[in-house]
């Protein structure tokens, strides 16, 4: 008997010996992944989003690549158990690389999608679609080519106006650089490719520090988002803004927070979040009409 009771003590033993083997293996990083890469320079440049925080929302690889060759990731939320979405949302931020909040508040709002999606949209995230400019010694506002993405949209207007703007109006800010070509950069082309593969009903793309919402293309804009108030800046050849919301005719809400350093509070991260889903609840069924 007790060498029976012995042999079964072993047997356990060894089994719960397999299965944390088993649990360690399954959760074991892959150091290779472009994702994990990623992860891990965005964990040690951003003081709000540490390396397990991004890893642990599961981005996904588009297989496209920056300039400099990293990875240009997104997250999914799609539609649930069957249920119709009112409507698809691509949801962007980082697209300057030197606006550190507009990078850190989407995976707070991440967050937010995993504990509460329901299916009531069909989300694609964006959180950092300037990897290169982030990930400089000094972050900047463009990319690894020195152009700013949110003056490379080939609006209607790019040919004309692009390089005429940024010569006369900015005097060669090279903050502003347009690029040499409309949709020059891997970036924008890959943004695109997005807008025109997923469909959005509508974009929301997040800056810093202007402290506003800016509104373009059809539907009523909102009013407010949690402390920020509408208030329209106008649009400039190649901006996002001017290419999807005037030439393609899709609703962008740019949401504009108030420091390009520092986090809103989580009070208003989450009054923010409350007031563009209830704008998308009012406005995007109107769409559909």
């Amino acid at each position: 008997m007790k060498h029976l009771q012995r042999s079964a003590i072993t047997l356990s033993f060894c089994f719960i010996l397999a299965l944390i083997s088993h649990t360690a293996l399954s959760n074991t990083v892959d150091e290779t992944s472009p994702i994990v890469a990623l992860c891990g320079e965005i964990g040690d440049k951003l003081g709000s989003v540490s390396t397990q925080d991004c890893q642990q929302q599961h981005l996904s690889d588009s297989g496209q690549r920056s300039n400099e060759g990293r990875a240009l990731a997104y997250k999914e939320y799609p539609p649930l158990n069957n249920k119709l979405p009112l409507g698809r949302v691509l949801l962007m931020g980082g697209i300057h690389g030197d606006e550190y909040s507009a990078i850190s508040i989407m995976f707070k709002w991440m967050d937010k999608l995993n504990q509460y999606h329901s299916g009531l949209f069909h989300w694609k995230v964006i959180p950092l679609l300037n990897p290169d400019g982030l990930l400089q010694t000094t972050a900047q506002r463009q990319n690894a080519n020195g152009v700013d993405l949110n003056r490379n949209f080939p609006s209607q207007d790019w040919q004309a106006l692009a390089q005429q703007y940024w010569r006369q109006r900015t005097h060669k800010n090279i903050r502003r650089y347009p690029g040499k070509t409309a949709a020059s950069e891997p970036e924008t082309q890959w943004f695109i490719e997005l807008i025109n593969t997923f469909k959005p009903d509508a974009i929301i793309a997040v800056h810093a520090p202007h402290q506003l919402v800016d509104f373009d293309g059809p539907q009523a804009p909102p009013q407010n988002l949690g402390s920020l108030r509408l208030r329209r800046l106008g649009i400039y050849p190649g901006s996002l803004g001017n290419y999807a919301g005037v030439d393609l005719d899709i609703p962008v809400v740019t949401v504009e927070l108030a420091s390009a350093g520092i986090m809103p509070s989580n009070k208003e991260v989450t009054k923010m979040w409350v007031d563009l889903v209830g704008w998308l609840r009012k406005e995007l069924p109107k769409r559909k009409r």
